[in-house]
């Protein structure tokens, strides 16, 4: 069974920055497909940026220059930068993870960590 465990959230000022974490533990060969989403109170959940192997990253229009998405084989954990932040930024971050386990790809996600932009 995988399990991914987020981190790095918490309560910053508008123009700061902060960095997730999603360590992805389970005996993993690698992570195949990663993404970070996110949910704001009474909003619906929105892909924020993924990574795929042989791929460029994605990002949604709402974050693009000011969000990078990055991952780190070696250390089985997927990365969000996240740069100039935004009160509308505030929401709960999930992590999402399509990664290797003897062969078979399993689909994961964590529980989420709270990122608050607030002065």
């Amino acid at each position: 069974q995988v399990q991914l465990v987020e981190s790095g959230g918490g309560l910053v000022q508008p123009g700061g920055s902060l960095r997730l974490s999603c360590e992805v533990s389970g005996s993993i060969s690698s992570i195949t497909v990663g993404e970070w989403h996110r949910q704001a109170p009474g909003k619906e959940r929105e892909l924020v940026a993924t990574i795929a192997s042989g791929s460029s990253p994605k990002y949604a229009d709402s974050v693009k220059g000011r969000f990078t998405i990055s991952r780190d084989n070696a250390k089985n954990t997927v990365y969000l930068q996240m740069n100039r932040l935004k009160p509308e930024d505030t929401a709960v971050y999930y992590c999402y993870a399509e990664s290797f386990v003897r062969l078979k790809v399993l689909r994961s996600w964590g529980q989420g960590t709270q990122v608050t932009v607030s002065s």
